[in-house]
């Protein structure tokens, strides 16, 4: 399973709309559980979080490490084969705080660009799908 907690508003509806087109696809351990939470929110929530290894944490944000579909799938592949599942992390306005960028198990960089909130989460639905592709070796990625 991969829970994805967002930061900033919920989503618009054509953000949602296009995340459902992808998430409508997956299948387990693939399957996507969203929750959203206003920055503030957010911020007590990870500052309070205990980050106890059972779940394997991604965090987005532009400071990390940028890696290639390809090898993205094989870390989630390699967090489900171990038995955690995947909380990926998307900052709302403000990001980050560096105590969270070190706690996580990793940190994604989508590019050097920096994205809004929504179009990172359309980004990591779409990489989730692209992922699980890849994994079965479906033809939804092209080498």
């Amino acid at each position: 399973m991969i829970r994805i907690i967002a930061g900033g508003k919920k989503s618009v509806n054509w953000c949602a709309v296009a995340c459902a087109e992808y998430e409508k696809r997956l299948r387990k351990p693939y399957n996507v559980i969203w929750q959203f939470m206003d920055e503030d929110k957010m911020a007590k929530f990870l500052a309070d979080w205990p980050f106890t290894g059972r779940e394997y944490v991604i965090c987005c944000d532009e400071r990390g490490k940028n890696i290639s579909s390809p090898e993205y799938s094989a870390l989630l592949s390699r967090a489900f084969t171990s038995g955690r599942d995947v909380v990926i992390l998307i900052g709302g306005a403000y990001g980050f705080t560096p105590e969270v960028r070190e706690k996580s198990d990793f940190v994604w960089s989508f590019s050097n660009l920096v994205f809004p909130h929504m179009i990172a989460r359309l980004i990591v639905a779409e990489q989730i799908y692209r992922a699980s592709q890849i994994a079965i070796g479906g033809p939804y990625h092209h080498e």
